[in-house]
């Protein structure tokens, strides 16, 4: 009979040839003798069998490389130039980008997932999640669109994404083809007007998309000089200001002489 142990378990096992001497031995596990020298037979049969039955627990650790993800925010003017796929599961992708496109100069790639877009108002970043909502809020951009894109990686679940505020407009960095097309400013919020449609065939009702001022508080812009040009209309709590004294003054005026 011999035995044998280790850290995770006892192999025992019976035989009728002549005991070794080990057996006599007390076991470095249990502290105890496991075969009765005189009978020769096992004292803790249970125990024993117990032990044999038990089976070292191997784990099988396989170590995957994952390459590094890259996150990249870019302003892409329309016309875009891509074209957007659903991913399986939820989540957007860029299917194809045009050769020489605002897309592929702005650095966009096939095969990157989108993680946001611009949203209706350009308030805000949307989670990129379901094509269709994806492509209802890009049109609804009348110049750009703000894009946020995951490259290599396991796939981002987009679902678990909140919505971020959009990057600051006011003071933003043009873009060459933004440049060409700034012609006005508005005076309230600084948004540069940059549509294709020329400022001056814009309704009467039109209203600034930033700050909801009106038509009349654009002045014209300089790209060169980041200003406007003339400096327009003063500020609206300026001229609500002066209205504002001048009726105090009339008030004044009128008490005083009665």
């Amino acid at each position: 009979m011999a035995a044998s142990s280790s850290s995770t378990s006892i192999s025992v096992s019976v035989s009728n040839s002549k005991p070794s001497p080990l057996l006599l031995q007390k076991s470095s596990i249990l502290g105890v003798c496991v075969v009765d020298p005189k009978t020769k037979t096992l004292l803790f049969p249970s125990l024993v069998a117990a032990a044999a039955a038990t089976k070292p627990r191997v784990h099988n650790i396989q170590a995957r490389a994952a390459g590094a993800s890259k996150s990249i925010e870019v302003e892409v003017d329309k016309p875009l130039g891509l074209t957007l796929g659903q991913k399986p599961g939820g989540g957007v992708v860029i299917t194809a980008v045009e050769g020489g496109g605002n897309a592929a100069k702005a650095g966009l790639k096939s095969g990157d997932q989108v993680l946001y877009t611009s949203s209706f108002f350009g308030d805000e970043l949307w989670p990129a999640d379901k094509l269709g909502f994806t492509k209802t809020a890009i049109q609804a951009k009348p110049d750009s669109v703000y894009f946020v894109i995951s490259r290599g990686g396991p796939p981002v679940d987009v679902k678990r994404l909140p919505k971020r505020p959009a990057p600051p407009r006011f003071g933003r960095k043009l873009t060459d083809s933004q440049k060409t097309r700034a012609t006005h400013i508005c005076l309230d919020c600084g948004f540069i007007y940059t549509l294709q449609k020329p400022f001056d065939e814009q309704p009467d009702d039109y209203a600034c998309p930033q700050c909801i001022a009106p038509k009349k508080r654009f002045a014209r812009y300089d790209v060169n000089t980041g200003k406007a040009i003339g400096g327009g209309l003063p500020p609206i709590g300026v001229i609500v200001g002066l209205i504002a004294g001048l009726a105090a003054v009339g008030a004044l005026l009128l008490y005083g002489l009665q």
